[in-house]
């Protein structure tokens, strides 16, 4: 409740932008009529838990001197899953569903098939824009493009700044094709693999409909629909 309040009543601070780790939440239930524009980014879910597996141990470029929780352990991710250790358990696999599906307690009910739908219902219907990390660039130029009044010029700035390699994983060794296979086995895997497919096939019908690209740059297409005069029937 506090979050709601703070975000829609700092007038003195808007246009604001919010960048943190939080499920989806729904301001309307709070009685909020201006909603904030949701945007976000996921990851094949497999890829996620692999860095996020070596990021525990090793960190990033980011903060490279920072100690991280399981530093020190030098077991491999193909090691782990072998040995069906908990940092690699399936069930680790369980996370952009339930942030997309927001803070009912079944989001969070590992292979809760409503859970996937009720996330992919807020992607289609609460999200402005999700992207994929695999393309990330035309996820910054498509935002670029449609909400300049906070990303114009993050596109150049991306690919020539000196700061869009950071939050990289500092030693990550890829899992084997077995490892891969055995995680693929999982109903879970199943279920956060189909639901960032839908993300993926809606990020690139979005770009396909929305924006053209022209010299490097993303263009918003033209009003592509019309309006009738509609005139009342006379007596």
């Amino acid at each position: 409740v506090r979050f709601v309040k703070n975000v829609t009543s700092w007038k003195e601070m808007k246009p604001g932008f919010y960048h943190g780790h939080i499920s989806y939440l729904d301001f309307a239930k709070f009685g909020v009529k201006k909603k904030p524009i949701y945007i976000n980014v996921i990851r094949d879910p497999i890829e996620r838990l692999v860095s996020y597996y070596y990021f525990l141990r090793f960190g990033d470029d980011y903060r490279p001197g920072l100690r991280r929780r399981k530093q020190g352990d030098k077991k491999t991710f193909d090691e782990c899953v072998a040995a069906g250790g908990s940092d690699c358990a399936p069930e680790k696999l369980w996370l952009q569903i339930p942030f997309f599906c927001g803070h009912s307690s079944e989001c969070w009910n590992v292979g809760s098939r409503w859970a996937l739908e009720q996330a992919k219902y807020n992607l289609i219907n609460e999200y402005f824009l999700v992207g994929v990390t695999e393309e990330l660039e035309d996820f910054i130029m498509l935002l670029e493009a449609t909400l300049p009044r906070f990303f114009r010029g993050a596109t150049e700035l991306y690919r020539t700044g000196k700061k869009s390699h950071l939050r990289k994983t500092t030693e990550k060794k890829l899992p084997t094709k077995e490892t891969i296979a055995k995680l693929q086995q999982s109903e879970i895997w199943k279920m956060e693999n189909e639901f960032y497919e839908f993300a993926l096939e809606q990020f690139q019908f979005v770009r396909a409909h929305a924006v053209r690209e022209k010299d490097g740059e993303l263009y918003i297409l033209a009003q592509n629909f019309f309006y009738e005069k509609i005139y009342p029937k006379s007596n």
